[in-house]
Order: structure tokens, then sequence, then C-alpha cells
């Protein structure tokens, strides 16, 4: 199994989000085995925070094989499924924000606000420090919702057809092409006011 520096390495720093991921996909490989060589293995993201990085690294599933899927909800939930099996998964996490100190929470307020101040950068470090720890650290229970279910696996990734876009002619796969007063483009150009 990856580590977490493995982890860091590709992400290129560690923080609370890559921590998330990272125990999103362990748990997800402890239910449903290895990681994806292909795409034996899918991942369903319903974010796009650095937690996915940790997802791709973890379980080898990628947009460039098509078993990682990306569903814009902006929530911290992630659905893993087996080819061809349909055994899947569907973790959410669950984390409890702890009351903070008054000093601690009006840095992150000046923050928020643009405030770089040395003092308030160590307060924020330290803020974001112990939540790392304490993602790293605590329970599977106390931090992620598992769900067992059935999904019907998504389709397997599909090879299309490039096209040359007549406008820009840069390459387009024909799903994507679209046609402008007789013409083969792309969709910025397609949508180039004339």
């Amino acid at each position: 199994m990856k580590t977490y520096d493995d982890i860091i390495s590709f992400h290129g720093h560690s923080c609370p989000g890559l921590a998330i991921g990272y125990r999103v996909s362990a748990r997800a490989l402890k239910e449903l085995g290895g990681r994806s060589e292909d795409e034996e293995l899918v991942a369903i993201v319903e974010n796009n925070s650095c937690a996915v990085d940790a997802v791709q690294v973890m379980t080898g599933c990628t947009f460039g094989k098509g078993n990682l899927i990306f569903r814009d909800f902006g929530k911290q939930v992630y659905t893993f499924v087996r080819r061809p099996s349909g055994k899947s998964v569907r973790i959410s996490v669950n984390l409890i924000k702890k009351t903070e100190p008054a000093d601690r929470r009006k840095a992150w307020e000046k923050y928020l606000k643009g405030d770089r101040s040395p003092k308030v950068m160590k307060s924020v470090h330290d803020r974001k420090a112990a939540k790392l720890r304490h993602i790293l650290e605590v329970d599977d229970k106390d931090l992620l919702s598992v769900r067992k279910t059935r999904t019907a696996p998504p389709p397997e990734a599909h090879i299309y057809t490039s096209l040359t876009c007549d406008e820009c002619k840069e390459q387009v796969m024909e799903p994507r092409a679209r046609i402008k007063e007789g013409r083969t483009v792309c969709i910025p150009c397609f949508e180039k006011e004339a």
C-alpha cells in the first residue's frame, strides 16, 4: 500500500485535505481490496479538494484511465466500486469541529480577511497542524461514515476518434466536436463570437 509520504511527494505538501483523502482511500481499499492497475476499481468523488490527489495515489483511480469520476457537489463524499461485481462502499467524512480558543478563532478570521502577519500565520499553521494530526490519528468510526452497497459500475472508459477543428486546427474528441456554419469545430471555437 502507498504511504502518506508517497502522497505528499505527489501533492507537494501535507495538509488536512490530503490526510482526509488518505484515510478515505485506506478504508476503501480495506473494504474492496487492492489498488486499481487498470479500471477494476472506480472512484466517484464529490469534490475537487486536495483529498482527490490522495485518492489517485492510494487507489490507482485516475481521470486518464476513466476510473476517477468527478461530481461537483462540494461534499466530502467518496464512492468506490469494484468491477465487475459492483461491490461498493460510500464513505462520507464527518469531521466534527472542535471548540477553538478565542485567540485562534480571531486569528483565523483575520487570515480570511487577508492578514498575513507573523502572529496570524503562526496561529493558522498551528491550527492546520492540529487538524492534520487529528485526522491522521482519530479512529475511523469517529471520522468516517461507511456504507457498504452494490452499485452498477459505470461503463469502462471509451476511446473516441479524434477530429481536427477546422478553425484552430487542434485535436478534439468526436463527441465534443460541434458543427458551426458547416465546419467541424471544438467547443471553444464554437462558442467564440464571429
